[in-house]
């Protein structure tokens, strides 16, 4: 699998919907506070400024040695040279989107039950997102996962977990102990009034547990 040893550790996720700042800003702000794993979520914007976003994002992210993965766009994630694309349950099929992409790119899928996961890594996926973990603001969910089904997971796939939904300082620990990967964040991290000193935070949480 490439990369393995990013695919670990703290996911920022760069929700345009959610930013006070530029998506540039906010990476620039979350790099120097030392985070290497984002992903870019633009649910409502034109193909092509997602593009233009992604791009430069892109190109920031390799500039530092992050890891940088869009979300849904499997062709667009080709066109910047991404290193991997994030896809839903509806979004295009793994091996789709793997013709698209070159056989080191990562793709990573959202999954919400053991079914999905382990579908997932039938088809390929080099990893998959499970959530919602926790109720979140920043997506309806239909049903909270909570830790004891996130703990199941990680024993029912052998490819990285990356958990997801209304993770935030207090609960980070909780589910790093579970033996998850990673732990993917939006709003604790774009919404605080500091980027930098937010980011620096959970990464205190997520090393002090051991990952």
């Amino acid at each position: 699998m490439p990369l393995p040893s990013k695919l670990r550790g703290l996911c920022l996720i760069i929700d345009q919907d959610l930013l006070r700042v530029s998506p540039i800003n906010a990476m620039t702000q979350a790099l120097s506070a030392g985070a290497r794993f984002f992903q870019y979520r633009d649910k409502r914007g034109t193909r092509k400024h997602i593009y233009e976003t992604s791009l430069e994002l892109a190109r920031k992210a390799r500039m530092a040695g992050a890891m940088f993965i869009v979300n849904d766009h499997a062709d667009i994630a080709s066109a910047v040279d991404a290193d991997g694309v994030h896809l839903g349950q509806d979004d295009l099929p793994i091996e789709c989107a793997r013709k698209l992409l070159d056989k080191k790119k990562i793709i990573g899928i959202s999954t919400h039950s053991i079914e999905q996961a382990r579908a997932a890594e039938d088809a390929g996926a080099d990893y998959i997102g499970f959530g919602s973990v926790f109720g979140t603001s920043t997506k309806d969910v239909e049903v909270v996962q909570g830790i004891g089904k996130l703990a199941n997971i990680k024993k029912a796939v052998t490819i990285p977990v990356i958990a997801i939904g209304g993770i935030n300082h207090s609960n980070i620990r909780d589910v790093m102990q579970t033996g998850a990967d990673g732990a993917a964040v939006i709003s604790a991290v774009f919404s605080a009034s500091d980027i930098n000193q937010a980011t620096e935070g959970i990464i205190r949480i997520i090393q002090a547990t051991g990952t």
